[in-house]
Parts: C-alpha cells; sequence; structure tokens
C-alpha cells in the first residue's frame, strides 16, 4: 500500500439530529420541485393539471371495466343463445315454425 495509512479510511461528519433531518427536508423538496418541473407540472395550474390527470385516470379505470362487463354480458348471452337453440333443436320445438 503506497502513501499514508489514512487513505485507505473514511472519514465521518457528524452534525446533529435537527440539522440532519432539515436537510434531509431540503433535499427532498428540492427533489420533489425538481421532479414537478421535469414533468411540465411546476407552474400555477400544476394542482387543477393533477386533478385533470386523476379524473382522466379515474375515467379510463372506468371505461376499462365497463368494457370487461360488457364483454363477460356478451359471451354470456352467447352461451345462452347458443344452449337455448341446441335445446329447441333437440326438442323439437323449431319444427312448428318450419325450421328443421
Amino acid at each position: 500500500m503506497t502513501g499514508s495509512s489514512k487513505e485507505g479510511r473514511k472519514l465521518l461528519v457528524s452534525i446533529p439530529q435537527d440539522e440532519f433531518e432539515e436537510m434531509l427536508n431540503r433535499a427532498a423538496e428540492e427533489g420533489a420541485k425538481r421532479a414537478l418541473h421535469n414533468v411540465g407540472l411546476d407552474g400555477e395550474d400544476a394542482a387543477e393539471d393533477i386533478k385533470e390527470l386523476r379524473s382522466l385516470l379515474s375515467a379510463l379505470q372506468f371505461a376499462k371495466r365497463t368494457a370487461f362487463q360488457t364483454f363477460v354480458k356478451l359471451i354470456t348471452t352467447g352461451i345462452l343463445v347458443a344452449l337455448l337453440a341446441g335445446l329447441a333443436l333437440k326438442l323439437k320445438l323449431l319444427t312448428f315454425i318450419g325450421v328443421k
């Protein structure tokens, strides 16, 4: 190992707890501001923009849920119609109206 023995050791810094927490709070706030700025949500209308985004996401989730429910209803109705048609053919109920 070359040089002094102090090169291999890490220096530790000690600060009071309240100063450390204040530094963390400032860093978190600056990070949040920078993140909002990077996505374009840092202006005066930012709060309204976020509300609109949440509303849009809510509407999208509702549309997805409704589309899935409609798909399930369509499949269920199709299966029931097929079963009723098969039952009608099996019982020869359709021969009365001319279907063979």
